[in-house]
């Protein structure tokens, strides 16, 4: 069994890849429907994988620590990650008008992308 920080950085960026295609393949689904649309899934796509991306940088950053420095640095990650999110989710709703179903969609199966891309 492998448990490196290494090989945790391999899943956060295998993670981000499921999340991004799984973003864009929402959008073109979205595309559909209109433009307004497909920028909306883009947006909720994006703020969830950008949200990911974030608290991987902040469970990895420092290199290898004790356990309890560890525990904290994935406790920021999670807390940074969904700050992330509901900026972007609010901004994408609130600031530029962007029709909320397909932002939400696009957010969660960013979401549902992530859960599948640590099972495979």
């Amino acid at each position: 069994m492998l448990n490196s920080a290494v090989a945790g950085r391999r899943l956060a960026q295998r993670a981000a890849a499921f999340q991004a295609a799984a973003t864009l393949a929402t959008a073109l689904a979205c595309l559909l429907s209109s433009r307004a649309a497909a920028l909306g899934a883009l947006a909720g796509g994006a703020a969830m994988t950008l949200g990911s991306l974030v608290a991987a940088w902040g469970a990895f950053a420092g290199g290898i620590a004790g356990a309890g420095v560890a525990l904290g640095r994935l406790l920021l990650g999670m807390a940074a990650k969904w700050i992330v999110v509901v900026v972007g989710l609010y901004l994408a709703i609130a600031v530029w008008q962007l029709p909320a179903v397909p932002v939400l969609a696009g957010a969660a199966l960013a979401a549902a992308a992530f859960l599948l891309s640590t099972r495979a």
